[in-house]
């Protein structure tokens, strides 16, 4: 036994279990998904809201308890979120009865989640296409893998079963090349590079993710070529070999090259008017097909966001092709 129940109260809609830690050195997240039922995950996330205390404090997922230890852990109900398709214009750059992959605008959320219930890509393609995948539940329909809301760029979507795994594992084995165009900050004096670093949450703030040790963290490694040189600014394309949360900005952060316009991991301030957010485009996705086999790459242009930063830059630093 490692916690026994003291008593359990109603709060309006949340229940509130009192837990006491019989015994010392179990992660709080392995309790909570003990006391729970949740997936670890899970329980990482409601300690990461604030929805779990030790001894009436936040605490955090790796946080050793002690025996003696007092846990309250709020139970919320959950939140119902209706998905409807939507009528928003949607930049589908191909689409056949398998895949379609989607040029996603910036500042478009992917799919449905606590916050963000509408508006998102995964409405506006039920509105636009007829079948969606069913393996990535019933909120993210289709979805492979996804871009941050304010990276824009190439995402494909199974419209099947057989095409979700297919594309899922390509992923995993990394044959599916997902490349990027981003503007960092300072000059980047190699040509090209990898970074090798592992990425997990940020100890600090639950809230970001961080390059750590292996065993706090996964793989994720990212390839880069230096394509411009602007002063103080560099133009690079980036292969991701593996897909962590947020990895190309933290890996930029971690060589002190931040992705230009990204507040959270570089400068709190961006120096350049038009860039709201990071300056990362998701222009390039190469991938074999689910049915066929057939290699297809796909491209989308620069927008015109993108391009307006780097003529700010062109025009600051007076340079010439």
């Amino acid at each position: 036994m490692i916690e026994k129940t003291e008593k359990t109260t109603v709060l309006s809609e949340s229940e509130v279990l009192s837990l006491t830690a019989e015994a010392g050195g179990v992660r709080l997240d392995v309790f909570t998904a003990s006391v729970t039922g949740e997936t670890r995950s899970f329980s990482q996330r409601m300690i990461e809201s604030g929805d779990v205390l030790v001894n009436g404090k936040a605490g955090k997922a790796n946080t050793k308890l002690k025996a003696g230890d007092e846990v309250n852990i709020t139970l919320k109900p959950p939140k119902e979120i209706e998905l409807v398709g939507e009528d928003i214009p949607l930049d589908i750059v191909y689409e056949d009865e398998d895949i379609v992959v989607v040029n996603k605008a910036k500042g478009m959320v992917v799919h449905v989640a606590p916050g963000h219930e509408s508006g998102t890509m995964v409405n506006a393609l039920m509105h636009h296409v007829k079948d969606l995948s069913g393996i990535g539940g019933e909120l993210r329909p289709g979805i492979v893998h996804r871009i941050d809301k304010l990276t824009s760029g190439l995402v494909v979507v199974a419209k099947n079963d057989m095409a979700h795994r297919s594309l899922s594992e390509q992923i995993k084995e990394h044959t599916a090349h997902r490349t990027y165009m981003a503007i960092v900050d300072g000059n980047i004096k190699t040509d090209g590079g990898t970074v090798d670093a592992p990425i997990g949450r940020d100890i600090n703030d639950r809230k970001k993710m961080a390059v750590c040790t292996k065993s706090m963290g996964r793989e994720a490694i990212t390839h880069y070529k230096v394509l411009t040189r602007y002063g103080e600014y560099t133009l690079l394309e980036l292969q991701l070999e593996t897909g962590r949360t947020h990895q190309i900005r933290v890996h930029m952060a971690h060589i002190k090259h931040p992705v230009t316009g990204d507040i959270v991991y570089g400068r709190k301030k961006c120096p350049i008017p038009s860039l709201d957010g990071q300056a990362l485009h998701a222009f390039r996705l190469s991938l074999d097909h689910p049915r066929t086999g057939e290699r297809m790459t796909f491209e989308a242009e620069l927008p015109d966001w993108f391009k307006k930063a780097l003529a700010y830059i062109e025009k600051r630093y007076d340079i010439k092709e």
